[in-house]
């Protein structure tokens, strides 16, 4: 098999709350053969992965698509494959690896432990037109097929497409030599390949007899049993790929951290200057024109318009910042080691629904420091502001799978089981946080009185508008995470494996850090003109990258992929719309913080009358 056929990346409370978290992970863990047909039994291989010589060890049959749209996956029989004798036996999965769109059926092959096979008749089938065009058609969309032994992915191709005469030809390959290595008693690695010189074509719209056939092949090898993802995780980038890729983020990194502090020096000696001159205005007379951003201290703490909504977006960007912390402190101990199948995504709901608590805390308690009374509306507004968009997403992108018979469609109980996850953990403890925010004392600190009437804001030049100032502020930090964007795109929208979590790490903080400062440093410049009215500022400018990175999807899609057709494009454009939202939320509410601090700390150094 070519290098095209190499596999797609992965891609503590109290009471009421530790019954909700054990809820939560069991309805993750609970076998999902709700997307399996009624009566269909499982077949589960041995569970420490050890065999004997002439052991059963089956072969899963998974899912076929086109290798350039990984979103469109199909199951494996939908093409007239040799079918196994009465009902299809499926493998029970997990919530995560049913979200992947892993359906996994019995097959055919006979592939015992340490038997060789010369050539074994698969069956013959009897292809009708109808038949022999699906398989056409497959072949021209490149179509792969992935498979697992004993939990290893296996991937091939369908058939091949030569182009070499005036009209392409297509070839079906029928026959299939697996090569499988052991150490002693444990599968360690394995690959499929076909023979090209006994494939069939079927370039002709004419019925067929197609006879299909296999080879094993059992090779021993010393490499340890603890090791054999290893060699899945070096497909991704080979070294001197990674030593580019080190290079590229290293240059990066120094670069914007070098703007960056170079940015923080220039604010520190304005600032000092600021401080040094509204000190001796201070000593002396009072009859002054007022300009500058300590003139505007009567104003610069009142709250923002549409209170409720502030504080939900808020609450929501620091729950999802919470979650990403945790599912890379999960990443860096090697929970997603390369097809761990679908714990990614699994965390991401379970970590999501533990960290609701943290949405409902934070947005309630500010909405009652900012004078806010309907908490209940509050609650609900913050529960909402991100489920709300995805589920509707989701829903569409679902539907579109469903018109296609895609398993990327979610079986009916899958669906059921993330919304009583939803219904038992995620909104209760919403509302739980809720409620332990609404009754807290804290109060909101302010070191200047609010007047009773607003100031009025001077006329402001173009460039000092919101979104201008938004695209100021995206664009660093966008340009701190550019490269890395396409290591992430390649795992989650192409066939690379994505195992470099600690560079990813590193860029996330870098992310955080820039984005930072420089909401800090136009907050300044805002106030320094005297616009008061920097609190939702500082959450689009912070939340601005959002923007970027949904830019680069479109260069992404159009440059840099072969994906097409509609479902990929729905399902591509939609839920990065939403990552994309989920950004914006964590970066405003990253902006935000950081802008507060900074607003606090400077009118705090000066006397406010």
């Amino acid at each position: 098999m070519d290098s095209r056929g190499r596999g797609r990346g992965l891609h503590v409370l109290p009471g009421h709350a530790v019954v909700a978290a054990l809820l939560v992970i069991f309805a993750a863990t609970i076998p999902m053969t709700m997307g399996a047909p009624a009566g269909a039994r499982s077949l589960l291989g041995a569970k420490d992965h050890s065999y004997s010589d002439h052991d059963a060890v089956p072969l899963y049959a998974n899912k076929i698509g086109p290798f350039h749209n990984p979103s469109e996956t199909y199951h494996y029989y939908d093409l007239p494959f040799c079918q196994p004798f009465g009902k299809k036996k499926y493998k029970p999965e997990d919530l995560g690896e049913v979200l992947e769109g892993d359906r996994m059926v019995n097959t055919m092959y006979d592939l015992p432990f340490n038997i060789d096979k010369g050539e074994e008749k698969l069956c013959t089938v009897q292809l009708t037109r109808s038949d022999v065009g699906k398989f056409r058609r497959a072949v021209r969309d490149d179509y792969y097929f992935q498979m697992f032994y004993d939990d290893l992915p296996v991937w091939g191709f369908v058939g091949r497409v030569d182009t070499n005469g005036v009209e392409p030809r297509y070839y079906l390959h029928t026959f299939f030599n697996f090569q499988v290595e052991f150490n002693k008693d444990r599968v360690i690695y394995i690959q499929v390949t076909p023979d090209k010189e006994k494939e069939v074509d079927i370039t002709e719209d004419a019925a067929k007899e197609v006879t299909f056939k296999y080879a094993v092949r059992w090779i021993r090898t010393d490499a340890p049993y603890e090791t054999r993802m290893d060699k899945y995780a070096k497909y991704s980038f080979l070294p001197q790929h990674l030593e580019i890729h080190w290079f590229s983020i290293i240059n990066s990194c120094v670069t914007v951290l070098l703007l960056t502090g170079f940015l923080a020096t220039i604010l520190m000696r304005v600032l000092k200057n600021d401080f040094i001159k509204y000190t001796r205005e201070d000593e002396a007379a009072e009859d002054q024109d007022e300009t500058g951003w300590k003139y505007i201290h009567g104003d610069v703490f009142r709250f923002p318009a549409h209170t409720n909504l502030f504080c939900s977006v808020i609450g929501s960007g620091t729950q999802l910042l919470a979650m990403v912390l945790c599912i890379f402190g999960l990443a860096l101990i090697g929970v997603f080691y390369p097809y761990n199948r679908g714990a990614l995504y699994t965390a991401s709901i379970v970590l999501y629904a533990l960290t609701s608590g943290i949405n409902g805390y934070v947005s309630a308690c500010n909405y009652k420091q900012m004078g806010g009374e309907n908490w209940v509306r509050n609650v609900m507004l913050a529960a909402s502001l991100y489920c709300g968009p995805f589920f509707a997403v989701f829903a569409f992108c679902n539907t579109v799978a469903i018109a296609y018979s895609s398993t990327a469609a979610l079986p009916f109980g899958t669906i059921v089981i993330i919304l009583i996850i939803w219904a038992l953990v995620t909104f209760p403890l919403t509302v739980l946080g809720g409620i332990a925010g609404k009754n807290t004392k804290t109060e909101f600190y302010a070191p200047c009185r609010t007047n009773k009437f607003p100031r009025e804001i001077p006329p402001l030049p173009w460039y000092r508008q919101t979104i201008p100032q938004m695209a100021m502020a995206g664009f660093l930090p966008f340009s701190a995470i550019y490269i890395e964007l396409y290591y992430i795109f390649a795992s989650v929208w192409g066939h690379k494996i994505y195992t470099i979590y600690s560079i990813l790490f590193i860029v996330f903080i870098i992310l955080i850090v820039v984005t930072a400062f420089i909401t800090i440093a136009l907050t300044y410049f805002q106030l320094a003109i005297e616009d008061h009215a920097w609190w939702w500022r500082s959450v689009f400018c912070g939340g601005s990258t959002a923007f970027f990175i949904f830019g680069y999807c479109f260069y992404y899609y159009l440059a840099r992929s072969d994906m097409k057709g509609f479902m990929q494009t729905s399902f591509f454009f939609g839920y990065m719309a939403c990552v994309c939202y989920g950004f914006f939320l964590m970066l405003g509410s990253v902006g935000y913080r950081a802008s507060l601090l900074f607003v606090r700390h400077i009118y705090r150094a000066i006397k406010c009358e």
